[in-house]
């Protein structure tokens, strides 16, 4: 079967305003070739030609491999720093998980790189978990980060923005985020636990602000819908980061456009992707 090959109009793009030197993309479950039940979704059906780039998903690892093949033809990179991720908070920069995957065939443990290097690209996996992509403005670093709410609580927003800021040479409030696709506050059901694990530590202020991303759940007692992107944007507006963009797309209730392991258990994996345009110059060269 010919399926299209994989195109922009395909994934999703942040609407920011950077350098062009910075390119970045978050996939949706169109423009590969894996089959059912890592299709993509069509009128109301499971179809051929699903972009499923997880390779412990229980896809075919060679239509995986395809995938991958895809992207990185769409995307012009020389290598993507593909991770085995943990829900923590550890950050590596993206060439040297390169070296790795090529030195021993196995991916980097962590949760989050960085860059400032031309054509490497940073990327993270998701399927509900919310990617979080950074640079400066002038596009001299980047860094994608693995947001659950695990690693999120455990600050990998925060350190990785520290990280790209310190690679891009500027104040962490200078930088610009991107939240990505994830699942949504009327999907994300919580317990007691979660919302304490953010309420921990913080000062009055901060706990009246974070509460207001946790709604008590109106069927189940106990239990909290919680709000992640909202998260998100309190703890970045706490490093002084104020031009964040995105946070609208839900995983969960789009299903046309995306994977989702809440909703289908058995299901494939996106990838979010930044990188250095290596064709185009930093602001101000």
């Amino acid at each position: 079967m010919n399926l299209p090959e994989l195109s922009f109009a395909d994934v999703v793009q942040p609407a920011w305003n950077v350098s062009p030197r910075v390119r970045a993309l978050v996939t949706t479950r169109d423009g590969g070739v894996s089959q059912p039940p890592f299709g993509r979704w069509s009128d109301g059906t499971d179809q051929p030609g699903g972009l499923n780039l997880g390779m412990k998903s229980g896809d075919d690892p060679a239509a995986v491999a395809a995938n991958r093949a895809r992207l990185l033809n769409l995307t012009g990179v020389s290598g993507a720093a593909w991770l085995n991720q943990v829900h923590g908070a550890g950050i590596v920069r993206a060439e040297d998980a390169l070296a790795q995957m090529h030195a021993s065939g196995a991916p980097t443990q962590a949760d989050a790189s960085v860059t400032d290097r031309a054509g490497v690209a940073c990327v993270v996996m998701v399927a509900d978990c919310m990617p979080v992509l950074f640079c400066d403005e002038a596009g001299r670093a980047v860094g994608a980060a693995h947001a659950g709410w695990r690693g999120l609580a455990a600050g990998i927003v925060e350190r990785t923005a520290g990280r790209v800021a310190e690679l891009a040479g500027v104040e962490a409030g200078a930088l610009h985020a991107y939240l990505g696709p994830c699942i949504g506050p009327d999907s994300f059901e919580v317990g007691a636990d979660v919302r304490d694990a953010f309420m921990d530590g913080l000062d009055v202020a901060q706990r009246d602000a974070t509460a207001s991303a946790f709604v008590e759940h109106p069927r189940n007692k106990g239990k909290y819908l919680a709000d992640l992107p909202a998260l998100a944007r309190l703890r970045l507006q706490r490093l002084g980061v104020t031009r964040i963009v995105g946070g609208d797309l839900c995983t969960v209730t789009q299903r046309d456009r995306f994977y989702s392991y809440r909703r289908d258990h058995e299901t494939g994996r996106m990838a979010a992707l930044i990188w250095l345009d290596d064709q185009a110059q930093t602001l101000g060269d």
